[in-house]
């Protein structure tokens, strides 16, 4: 944990390419702050434990639910309950998440080629 030190999200993000792979950025309690950058489909998941947080901080994302996709636009944010089946879509977006230390970003289920292992920037 940094000790009030102030945290560029841009330079952060300037910092890596990949899509689909969170990098923590700072730490509060037992949430981790992530950036991550992605582009077309995901995966269908859930955190039967754990919220999510997610902000749009450039582009689009979509966040499809069983029975319905909500949009969310830079600037806006979108929490996905507890053991909800969810899978975003985007593209060419940039966002923060706030997860719970340790939720797989690929939900309860088995690891598979989406699932990330976050390393701090």
């Amino acid at each position: 944990m940094a000790d009030g030190v102030r945290v560029n999200l841009a330079e952060k993000l300037a910092t890596f390419s990949d899509k689909w792979q969170p990098r923590i950025v700072e730490t509060i309690d037992d949430y981790e702050i992530k950036v991550v950058k992605i582009d077309g489909d995901f995966v269908w998941h859930q955190h039967a434990e754990a919220d999510e947080l997610f902000i749009v901080l450039k582009g689009r994302l979509r966040m499809d639910f069983r029975d319905r996709q909500v949009t969310v636009g830079p600037g806006e944010l979108i929490v996905v309950p507890r053991a909800t089946e969810h899978k975003p879509y985007a593209e060419n977006c940039e966002m923060i998440l706030l997860e719970r230390r340790g939720v797989a970003n690929t939900g309860d289920g088995p690891a598979n080629e989406r699932t990330a292992r976050p390393v701090r920037i």
